[in-house]
């Protein structure tokens, strides 16, 4: 069996993944890491949690630990082979997570930032399999993001790249975690959509974020609602327009959270693009991603 993990900047999630990409079943953590300034507890903290998860599901499907034929991990930032680094959503630099857990795990471990993961699974089994250039936006607690072009994901030897989260589209505009200020994340990520929604709509702190989806389809057409939708889809808008211009996809695909307003979003920035876009002629599909927040398991056992 294979096992893929999603480390995300709010929660990990982990799964049993079938050779033809089908997800078996899988366990998801909440991860609370907002008064955590250590590393070294951050580390431990995505370790147990990892170990935890497998530990219930190799019981639950009744396997071994050398059933495992293989782990991938998908993680934010800018993971090497062995390492996640950059997760400043989670305060952690530099992990090499390869050592520690193959010291667990006999198996060979393979890591890759989570935004080319889901975008590698949706291009194989989700909403973009009919195109060979295409984007896969993740919008959740951050913004990840894959490139495909000519059925080939583009892949920098630097880093991963196309980090469309932090391109500026406000000049002096809210402070990011990464330090700049106006990056497309922070007006863009559904965290930054929820934060928001609670303040401006007046709604409970507590608010889960179903019960948000819920009061935001109720309430689409009151004027503070709308308002506040579309001032959001503005700022979306503004940043795939510039991806649209740079690549000029046939397909962008929108995953994360995001993906569960599909039916409200996609119409909304459909209009607000157009006049956004330099090639006028463009003829491009926007689709919301058919794996959900699976995406990030599939793809992590694909690499």
């Amino acid at each position: 069996m294979k096992i893929g993990i999603d480390i995300g900047g709010s929660h990990i999630a982990t799964g049993v993944v079938e050779e033809n990409g089908k997800l078996l079943g899988k366990e998801t953590r909440d991860i609370n890491m907002a008064d955590i300034n250590d590393e070294k507890r951050a580390q431990n903290i995505i370790v147990d949690t990892i170990n935890n998860e497998i530990k219930l599901l190799i019981e639950r499907y009744d396997y071994s630990l050398s059933d495992i034929s293989k782990i991938g991990i998908a993680v934010p930032g800018s993971p090497t082979e062995t390492s996640i680094r950059r997760l400043v959503n989670l305060h952690i630099n530099n992990f090499n997570i390869a050592e520690k857990l193959s010291s667990i795990y006999k198996t060979k471990i393979r890591i890759k930032n989570d935004g080319k993961c889901a975008g590698i699974a949706e291009k194989k089994y989700g909403a973009l399999t009919g195109s060979d250039d295409c984007v896969f936006l993740c919008l959740g607690t951050g913004v990840g993001s894959a490139v495909f072009l000519n059925g080939k994901l583009l892949e920098p030897k630097q880093n991963p790249g196309f980090e469309f989260g932090h391109m500026i589209i406000q000049k002096d505009g809210i402070k990011c975690n990464c330090g700049k200020k106006g990056c497309f994340e922070t007006y863009a990520s559904m965290k930054r959509f929820k934060s928001n929604a609670i303040k401006e709509l007046r709604l409970p702190k507590n608010i889960e974020s179903e019960e948000l989806q819920n009061y935001i389809r109720k309430n689409i057409k009151k004027q503070n609602v709308s308002r506040y939708v579309d001032r959001y889809i503005e700022y979306v808008s503004l940043g795939v327009s510039n991806i649209i211009n740079i690549f000029e996809p046939e397909e962008i695909c929108f995953g994360g959270s995001f993906s569960y307003y599909s039916d409200i979003f996609l119409p909304k920035m459909a209009e607000k693009i157009k006049p956004l876009i330099f090639n006028k002629d463009t003829k491009l599909r926007l689709v919301s991603a058919k794996l959900k927040n699976d995406a990030g398991i599939i793809g992590a056992t694909e690499i």
